[in-house]
């Protein structure tokens, strides 16, 4: 059993995680502390119980080597950089889990729980002056330029013993296995979970988080992301605002929805609820929302989850057109490599492009010169 664990309260309307010491059940406080930090400036729900997980996990390896948490900094930089490492391999290997989990983390989830320890040192290091700088870490330069071409450059710190990252292939699905989906469902409400995640793209969280009485604009036919705390764990990952139009058909099975289940919704403001079952009336949450899809694959033998919408969204808004920022903003993307990773540009749409290309283009030469 791994000495610390993570346990989750709620304060004032705000949901905040702890590090435990299993052994006595004493709360860790340096941790603790961060973690709070980080819900007080607003960082989603899911990012801050992940990192309260990166955190435990890493403790738990200090303990399993025997290090202080107060001598990692003072290491001399070659033994400080074999520690970190060192420490990817243990996760990489599972050992954080106590053989809990069948299958390993990869390579870009061992480096996002080392990215979590870092930030926690930086936290230590700057507002409380525990420790020193980690000598590991280096200054690197990143130049962008906005939407309306200004140029900035920021300085972040950069570790160079992570693990090679896997290429990422976002997963989408194709227009004609979304209509088979649909015609499948069997309520409104299905469809239209349906289609607002394929239409929107939004998150999941996002999604189950939208109010009916106060996220929708009939009139221009929009719907809005809210960044709140609500009853069904339903989440916006950044505390931001977002807007998105849905179709004229979206929005008539949406007016038949909230026509069809007006007696249950009018006892509550959230738009996906429970319309059977135990929990009828109440928010849906994400395993709900599963458990739907579910249901679909093993009527339809195709499998879909939100995430795939998500892409479907935004390779869609790529083929009609829409500029790369564009999408990042719709999306709620804060970085712009996140949105490439999320486009699905297949061989045969590259031949084609090229073709077009030189129909309307000459070659890099003049082949009549050469022959």
């Amino acid at each position: 059993m791994n000495p610390y664990s993570v346990e989750r309260r709620e304060r004032n309307n705000k949901i905040y995680f702890l590090v435990q010491r299993n052994e006595d059940g004493v709360i860790v406080e340096s941790p603790t502390t961060y973690l709070a930090h980080l819900v007080r400036a607003n960082k989603s729900m899911n990012t801050v119980k992940r990192r309260a997980f990166s955190i435990s996990y890493y403790l738990t390896y200090l303990e399993e080597k025997g290090v202080l948490l107060d001598e990692v900094s003072k290491l001399p930089y070659a033994k400080q950089h074999k520690h970190f490492t060192d420490f990817l391999r243990w996760i990489k290997d599972g050992k954080h889990t106590d053989g809990e989990r069948n299958k390993l983390p990869g390579n870009f989830t061992c480096n996002l729980y080392l990215k979590d320890v870092f930030g926690w040192f930086g936290f230590l290091a700057l507002e409380h002056g525990q420790f020193g700088e980690l000598k590991v870490l280096s200054d690197r330069r990143i130049s962008y330029s906005n939407q309306v071409g200004v140029r900035f450059s920021v300085i972040c710190k950069t570790f160079n013993g992570y693990l090679p990252e896997e290429e990422h292939v976002g997963r989408t699905i194709e227009k004609d296995k979304i209509e088979t989906l649909l015609e499948a469902c069997e309520n409104s409400r299905d469809q239209l979970l349906l289609l607002l995640l394929a239409e929107t793209g939004f998150r999941i969280g996002e999604l189950l988080g939208v109010r009916y009485t106060e996220d929708i604009d009939y009139k221009r036919k929009t719907i809005s992301v809210n960044y709140r705390n609500n009853m069904n764990n339903a989440f916006a990952k950044n505390a931001e605002h977002r807007r998105a139009l849905i179709s004229e058909g979206t929005f008539g099975i949406l007016m038949y929805y909230l026509a069809e289940n007006r007696e249950l919704l009018k006892n509550g403001s959230f738009l996906m609820i429970s319309i059977s079952g135990k929990n009828i009336g109440k928010p849906l949450d994400a395993n709900a929302v599963y458990s739907v899809l579910k249901r679909l694959e093993m009527k339809t033998g195709i499998k879909v989850n939100p995430h795939m919408l998500r892409h479907y969204f935004a390779n869609e808004r790529r083929k009609s057109g829409w500029d790369i920022l564009l999408i990042s903003k719709a999306l709620g993307h804060k970085h712009i490599n996140t949105t490439i990773a999320y486009l699905d540009v297949g061989r045969e749409e590259l031949i084609e492009a090229s073709d077009a290309f030189y129909a309307k283009n000459k070659g890099l030469y003049d082949i009549d010169k050469l022959i």
